[in-house]
Order: structure tokens, then sequence, then C-alpha cells
């Protein structure tokens, strides 16, 4: 049975929508899992021949963040982390799959703060995984993250790919405006559905690619079903 595309969603549904699915009995962690190893088989798909850094933030996207570092380091390709936040700060489901990561022999390198140590985990690499913010971003975006951006900005002027975690970091999710600063991707892998910002003329130029992935929530009732 092949089941029609879900239409454009907004914050609050995202939210409701996992809300439901964990209620339903599908932990939080297996829709992180299964969101982490889509993005990780879409750039494959791409193509990856060089180092690729995922740099993540405190959130599920971190955690979907650690999650793409660990199932492409498994398939032997050369990855580095950068970390935003302590691991102590992680908390939910970002907290268990960092629990899931951190014995790994993947290097990371905490770089809030410190612009310099970003710019050496992103030195040589051909891809850059956007693991910052998620959609709950509103409003202005802060420190250390706004200096992280526009580092990855800059990687990418350079030719480094950038993949975006649901959506670029600094958009916001509901009226795609993007913030000063939003992550420029290149290819932005969303979950679920796509977001309704994205339709916003000035989302467009900071989306790229988009691709939706299921994560194995199942199929959600709308109003009016029994």
């Amino acid at each position: 049975m092949v089941f029609a595309p879900i239409p454009p969603m907004s914050r609050a549904q995202i939210r409701q929508y996992d809300a439901d699915a964990i209620a339903r009995g599908v932990p939080g962690i297996v829709l992180m899992e299964n969101a982490g190893r889509g993005v990780a088989d879409w750039m494959e798909e791409l193509g990856i021949t060089g180092p690729v850094a995922i740099v993540c933030g405190k959130g599920n996207n971190g955690g979907d963040g650690f999650v793409i570092a660990r199932q492409l380091q498994t398939r032997g390709h050369d990855v580095r982390v950068a970390m935003l936040v302590h691991p102590v700060k992680l908390a939910g489901e970002a907290a268990t799959a960092w629990t899931s990561f951190q014995s790994l022999p993947i290097p990371r390198t905490m770089t809030a703060g410190d612009d310099s140590a970003l710019e050496k985990v992103l030195d040589g690499c051909e891809w850059v995984v956007d693991a910052l913010l998620g959609t709950g971003t509103v409003g202005q975006v802060r420190e250390p993250f706004a200096s992280a951006i526009r580092i990855i900005n800059k990687a990418g002027e350079r030719g480094v790919k950038v993949m975006a975690v649901d959506l670029p970091s600094g958009l916001d999710c509901d009226t795609g405006v993007p913030n000063d600063p939003t992550i420029k991707a290149n290819y932005t892998a969303t979950f679920v559905a796509t977001k309704i910002g994205f339709s916003t003329p000035a989302a467009r130029p900071f989306l790229g690619e988009v691709r939706v992935f299921d994560i194995g929530a199942g199929i959600m009732k709308t109003s009016g079903e029994a």
C-alpha cells in the first residue's frame, strides 16, 4: 500500500506527531536512530570521498548528529565531530545517542566559543553536517551557535558540501524567515514532512535540495478519523 505524502507541518504539529508516536510505544531513540540512518544513507548516495565533519548542538538535532557520526564511522568513513555543548548538558534521546557514540574512536572536539577550534575541525573536510538547531528555534540565534553557523557557511563558500539535519540552523520552521545568520545548505534532510516555512521564498536559498525521510513513527490519525 502506498500512502500519500504528509502535508507540510508546523513546529507544533511536529512536536505532537513525535509525542503521539512515543505514546503509541515507538521509543524516541528509535525515531532518532531512523532519522540519523536516513541522513547517512542519503550522504552515501550523494557520494562521500573525503572526511565528514558533524557539528552538534544540544537538543535532538545534536542527538541526530551523533547517530549520523556512528552510522558513517561504521561504514568506513572518516568522521570527526565538533560539539558546542558539554555532554553533561545533554538530556533525553540526545543523551542516549551520546552514550552509544562516546566509546567509538571518532575524534570529537569541544568548540563552543573557540572559532579556531571549529575551523580546524572543518579543515580539509568534504562534507559538514549541520546538527546544531532544530524546529524549536525561534528568534535570534545566540552564541556560540551564531559563530558556528558563520564558520560553516564560510566552509560552504569554499566548496565544502553542507547537509542540514531537519532544517538549516537559524531558519524559522513556521515562517521560513532566515535569521542572521542561517546555515546555507546544499541539502536538507527533513523528517516526517516538509515544514510549512519551506515554501516561503526567503527560505529557498538556504534549503538546497530537500528530501523527506520517514522515521518509523507510523501513520498518525487526523482529526475526524475514528
